[in-house]
């Protein structure tokens, strides 16, 4: 008992002791400022009835404490929590109480948007940050610099939405939101990005809070009428279980439908009801932000779910989510910030100077640490944040990687990732970025219905209501579209080549489209309706499509969108054709062009000079009187058109210069011969009007189809309106073509190329088509803008053309095309030869030539070198030098063969007879039976005279050559 005694009082002096060294060593406020533990207090407005702000009570707890415990500096932050109620009064209440009577530094909160709204006006006046997980786009961090977004704004998710869509090709969506700021302030961030991408938001579904059940589900009937299968849902957990609900008893939870649903919803599934997960969301697509799961996340997660329960034992356990951990990482933030401020002084709120007549909001003065704390806070990274990478730049949250899943059974699935710089990927390397290696796709995805087969964005109405189809109704031209409306039942029935491409087309998609025709009727009058006011129809929502043998326009394109065209393009003219010019007496100088003619003639006189400077001293045939020689150049040259000299040439000069010319002559008379023999067997073609423009200038009438685009055409190209003139049939065509402008008629007429080949198809001897071919982009079928058919019938459109079917209608409609020796309208003319092709010919003959001309002078003058010796003038050097030209040049072979010892007994006769030809003549004429010795005939032989016939005696020669002088 004595030992109990003296134990306990040992006990109790060594807590005295305990008690009085710590009144010794702690100094009294005031007197030791330096080792004071300052507070700084933090305002925390939160809905606490909410599990998301439970969440975060939670996290922001374990953040201080884990913030404390870490660093043992002279600030604590100390938390005031106030509930804001759901309520945006009671939250601007929490914040005034918080400012006024707590003094707080900082405010964390509220989460929502339109309750934050109100603190940040309160925080700028009193100059205190307020840090908020607020995600609404509407709430500026630039416009307010007291404000830091402590999440990620629900803007920057849309470009992972619309990357999705894209990836799926999905052209058109439904948004369903609420009606409410949360809402709202999403809608024109995500239709600007869809847009981006080419995709039409067609509806916009609003739905209120506080919609009941009935609202909802005839919300959701209306959505089901239409076509468009892809729904984007931006709603909070509670409006959405209810409309997944819904959309399950509506039937749209089934396969061919796509949901996708942001990340307010995909971060809080675990606060969804499981069974409605379970029964009517199997199948969604989410989006969400992602944060990498690290040890450290993992220790925390089982810290939190203790500290939890402890919190809140009487409540369901809850998952732990993203805004806990941006909650989380924002408070650590706000301390390091607070720590950079310095622990020697903390400035207080500075009270206004005078207190009287004040409001609540003037009483509460400024902060002086405020300006300090955003200073720190606005530009600041924590890397080793739980969410990941925790970086606030100009007061925003940079934006982390978005994860994709699908919904399957009770939970979610991944199937891939968005970031900012890489666009979609399967899978995220180790430090956040989308790995190369991996293709840019999702994973499988199980869709609503539980199918595999993406859905292709769009339906059918389920409503009954079948495609609205609007077709021409003319008088002519029925092979292209002609509607029959039967009297008894009223029914439309539409044929011809355009109707039987649309038919192919509908049953070539690999879905049902049901249609009805209505037919639209195109008069012949300039006032009345035409092609543009059909398809003004579907602008205005009276048809749902037009076909027929619409054009594909620019104008037009702003109003509707057309499929692919299925019929070749552009605008021409068809025009008669003048009389057959096989009738022209002159026809036979038309194979050969003027200038070639002209070239031609140069050239056989050209010839014919070279060969006669060639032969003439050498030759007795190129001899004789001036006249005689002027003749044989033109005589030999042109005979030898026709190949018919007959003169013999000695020297080989010559040889080669006829070698040469002889074979231009044959390529010309061959090519003469071949295209005159076309010209004169072929029908030619020739347009009465080459140029519309002398159309325009000659004043005449020009036709077009009634009711077609063509007519502002001609208007474009300055034609006279008053001359126009509109025909429906293709005989109509041919009579006013026939008539011509003076009787009347027309002188042109101008359309497209399929009619035009059509009329030419059938009067193809009688008129041509002329004038160049005005691009046009064919014949389309028209849709609304937008509509998600038009991609599916461009397909059909393509498959079509393709394959065998187009072949067979056009061979139904049109006949076979190649009957008409002129197909296409063009006629098949022989032109005439032109100089350019035959310009290598004529160079190489008039090389030749003058190559020859040119030796035979160099051998001239050197053969006559002493005349040039001489010292007479040039004039008379000239003038000798033309006389040795114009001598026969004398033969010495003869002489040379002969004896030496006769050589005087010969010389005397033969120059006698070859300086006096005519005393030969007169001998002859006086004593018939005086004969030419054999040594006279030998040497007239080698001066190269020729005769007709070996063994001729030779006064038969002398008498011809006398005869010919």
């Amino acid at each position: 008992m004595q030992n109990q005694r003296c134990h306990f009082l040992i006990l109790f002096i060594q807590f005295v002791s305990i008690i009085s060294f710590c009144y010794h060593i702690m100094p009294i406020r005031g007197q030791d400022e330096t080792n004071v533990i300052k507070k700084v207090d933090v305002g925390i407005i939160l809905d606490l009835e909410t599990n998301v702000a439970k969440v975060m009570h939670t996290c922001i707890l374990l953040a201080l404490e884990d913030y404390h415990a870490a660093n043992r500096s002279a600030i604590r932050i100390v938390p005031h929590f106030r509930d804001s109620k759901k309520d945006d009064v009671e939250a601007a209440s929490a914040a005034i109480y918080l400012l006024k009577d707590v003094k707080v530094q900082a405010i964390f909160g509220p989460q929502m948007s339109t309750q934050t709204d109100f603190v940040i006006d309160i925080g700028n006046k009193v100059k205190v940050p307020v840090i908020s997980p607020a995600t609404s786009p509407s709430l500026s961090v630039k416009e307010n610099p007291y404000f830091i977004r402590a999440a990620l704004p629900s803007s920057s998710q849309t470009k992972a939405i619309a990357a999705i869509v894209k990836n799926y090709e999905w052209r058109e969506v439904v948004i369903i939101y609420e009606d409410s700021p949360f809402g709202t302030g999403i809608v024109p961030h995500l239709t600007d990005a869809l847009l981006e991408i080419s995709t039409l938001v067609s509806y916009r579904s609003v739905i209120s809070p506080s919609a009941n059940d009935d609202q909802i589900l005839r919300e959701l009937y209306k959505l089901n009428t239409m076509q468009t299968r892809v729904f984007i849902v931006h709603l909070q957990s509670f409006l959405a279980s209810r409309l997944f609900f819904k959309a399950k008893e509506a039937g749209m939870m089934s396969s061919g439908y796509a949901w996708i649903i942001t990340d307010v919803l995909t971060s809080l599934l675990d606060s969804v009801d499981p069974s409605v997960i379970e029964s009517s969301m199997q199948g969604v697509l989410g989006v969400k932000p992602y944060f990498p799961r690290s040890h450290e996340l993992n220790n925390f997660t089982k810290r939190w779910r203790e500290r939890f329960r402890q919190e809140y034992p009487n409540m369901d356990q809850v998952e732990l989510n993203v805004y806990g951990l941006w909650a989380y990482d924002s408070i650590t933030v706000l301390a390091k910030a607070v720590q950079n401020v310095g622990t020697t002084a903390i400035p207080e709120v500075k009270k206004p100077d005078t207190k009287e007549n004040l409001s609540d909001l003037d009483a509460l003065g400024t902060s002086e640490l405020g300006s300090l704390l955003i200073d720190s806070m606005q530009n600041i990274t924590l890397k080793t944040g739980l969410s990941g990478d925790f970086r606030i730049i100009n007061g925003e949250l940079q934006p982390s990687p978005y994860q994709i899943v699908n919904i399957i059974g009770k939970g979610e699935r991944s199937i891939g990732f968005w970031t900012e710089s890489d666009g979609i990927s399967y899978k995220l390397t180790m430090n956040g970025k989308t790995a190369k290696s991996n293709n840019k796709q999702l994973g499988t995805v199980i869709w609503p219905g539980e199918s595999t087969i993406v859905p292709r964005g769009w339906e059918m109405p389920t409503s009954g209501k079948k495609l609205r189809v609007g077709v021409p109704v003319k008088g002519g031209l029925e092979q292209f579209i002609k509607v029959e409306i039967d009297s008894k039942t009223q029914a439309v029935t539409a044929t011809g080549f355009c109707a039987d491409v649309f038919k192919e087309v509908i049953q070539s998609l690999p879905f049902a489209v049901p249609y009805e025709l209505i037919p639209f009727r195109i008069p012949d009058t300039l006032t009345l309706p035409d092609y543009d006011d059909l398809i003004y129809k579907i602008s205005s929502k009276e048809y749902d499509a037009v076909i027929g043998d619409v054009t594909i326009l620019a104008n037009r394109s702003k109003y509707v969108d057309f499929t692919l065209p299925f019929t070749e393009s552009g605008i021409s003219a068809v025009v008669p054709v003048r009389d057959d010019e096989r009738k022209n007496a002159w026809i036979f100088l038309k194979p050969l062009k003027t200038e070639l003619w002209i070239t031609t003639g140069a050239f056989f006189v050209f010839i014919g000079f070279v060969v006669w400077v060639l032969e003439h001293r050498v030759n007795k045939e190129f001899r004789g009187p001036k006249h005689k020689q002027v003749g044989m150049i033109f005589w030999f040259s042109f005979s030898t058109l026709v190949f018919a000299h007959r003169e013999r040439v000695t020297s080989n000069l010559t040889r080669f210069v006829m070698i040469v010319w002889v074979f231009v002559v044959l390529v010309l008379t061959s090519s003469y011969t071949a295209n005159l023999t076309s010209m004169l067997t072929v029908q030619q073609l020739q347009p009465t009007v080459t140029n519309l423009n002398d159309l325009i200038t000659n004043g005449e009438y020009v036709g077009y189809q009634e009711g077609s685009f063509v007519k502002d055409v001609l208007k474009r190209m300055n034609f006279d309106s008053s001359k126009f003139k509109s025909y429906s049939t293709l005989e109509e065509y041919n009579d006013a073509l026939s008539r011509g402008s003076k009787n009347g008629g027309v002188g042109a007429i101008v359309d497209e190329l399929p009619y035009l080949r059509l009329f030419l198809n059938k009067y193809c001897r009688k008129y041509i088509m002329v004038g160049p071919t005005y691009k046009a982009a064919g014949f389309g079928f028209a849709f609304p803008k937008g509509s998600p058919l038009v991609p599916d019938v461009s397909r059909g459109v393509l498959k079509v053309m393709e394959g065998e079917f187009m072949n067979n209608i056009i061979q139904k409609w049109f006949g076979n095309e190649t009957d008409c020796p002129e197909k296409d309208g063009m006629a098949i003319t022989s032109d005439s030869l032109t100089l350019d092709s035959f310009k290598g010919l004529f160079l190489i003959a008039g090389v030749s030539a003058g190559s020859a001309l040119l030796i035979f002078f160099l051998i001239f003058l050197y053969q006559n070198r002493e005349i040039l010796d001489t010292d007479d003038s040039i004039w008379q050097k000239l003038s000798t030098i033309a006389k040795v030209f114009d001598e026969e040049k004398d033969s010495s072979n003869s002489k040379s063969e002969m004896p030496e010892d006769n050589e005087s007994q010969t010389a005397t006769p033969f120059a006698a007879s070859a300086a006096s030809p005519e005393i030969l003549l007169h001998l002859a004429s006086q004593s018939p039976d005086i004969r030419i010795s054999d040594s006279l005939g030998a040497s007239l032989t080698e001066e190269g005279f020729s005769t007709p016939e070996p063994g001729t005696p030779v006064h038969e020669t002398l008498i011809g050559t006398t005869e010919e002088r």
